[in-house]
């Protein structure tokens, strides 16, 4: 079997969008199969290695995946992916032979998804943020020196910006909004600290205004150098772009999944 990103994309399909697997070719490199799927959805996470399943495998973190292979499987590695589990690997058949298996599971996606109509509601924007993506991977960056960044910067940073660098690390919102790993400082001299950016040349800021980081307003500087502020902070402004479809700078026209897709190696 000629192994393309096409061709994932139709086993996939014929899998369709409920429970489902397959076994694939003997002479199907499993490693090339992982690495095309994560060129979609981002770096893995490993269920199950030479037969040992990780003991925090749950129903939250891709559990279903390993149902139909028993105790057959070998290596599982798998991705949240909206309300849908995605995974790949190898795994023994009826006859006792290893081979790569591809295999789909529904996703029970947390409630509530729905962006905050009090605006006097306490939120937890970040763990929102975690369940809209179906984000499952342990911390990513969870020993970042903040104190040096921030003395290096000459400020402090918003909080909720530092647990999305933390948890999610190097990568982009649906494949698209790019989070940066500590602020740009090109735009400085008019007040902005830049966050993250998208492939349409939008640039998301704070105006950093003020001795509280955490109320600093969110700023788009669109790519025809347009400013456009919004009262509330970089966590909340992903999860409404990701799932307002009012919104100004909605994703939610253009992905009906969320996920994030982090650049690590697959290994």
């Amino acid at each position: 079997m000629e192994l393309t990103q096409a061709t994932v994309n139709d086993l996939l399909a014929q899998l369709g969008p409920g429970d489902g697997y397959m076994y694939l070719p003997s002479d199907l490199d499993p490693q090339a199969l992982t690495d095309l799927l994560a060129d979609t959805y981002g770096a893995p996470r490993t269920l199950v290695l030479d037969g040992f399943t990780d003991p925090t495998v749950d129903d939250s973190r891709g559990a279903a995946l390993l149902v139909p292979f028993e105790d057959r499987v070998v290596k599982i590695r798998a991705w949240a992916y909206g309300d849908q589990w995605v995974g790949t690997g190898t795994a023994r058949d009826a006859e006792g032979v290893e081979r790569p298996v591809l295999v789909v599971a529904h996703r029970e996606v947390p409630e509530p998804l729905a962006v905050a109509s009090d605006e006097n509601e306490d939120v937890d924007w970040m763990e929102r943020l975690t369940l809209i993506t179906g984000w499952t991977q342990p911390a990513q960056r969870p020993d970042v020196d903040w104190a040096e960044v921030e003395s290096r910067l000459g400020t402090a940073l918003p909080s909720d910006y530092k647990r999305m660098v933390e948890t999610f690390g190097v990568g982009a919102f649906d494949g698209y909004l790019d989070l940066n790993q500590e602020p740009w400082t090109d735009l400085r001299e008019d007040g902005l600290l830049i966050w993250a950016g998208t492939e349409h040349e939008d640039l998301y800021c704070w105006r950093a205004d003020g001795n509280d980081p955490d109320r600093w307003p969110v700023v788009v500087r669109s790519f025809d150098n347009e400013d456009v502020s919004f009262d509330c902070q970089a966590a909340e402004f992903v999860c409404r772009i990701l799932i307002d479809p009012q919104h100004p700078f909605t994703m939610a026209r253009y992905f009906d999944t969320h996920w994030f897709m982090n650049y690590g190696k697959s290994d």
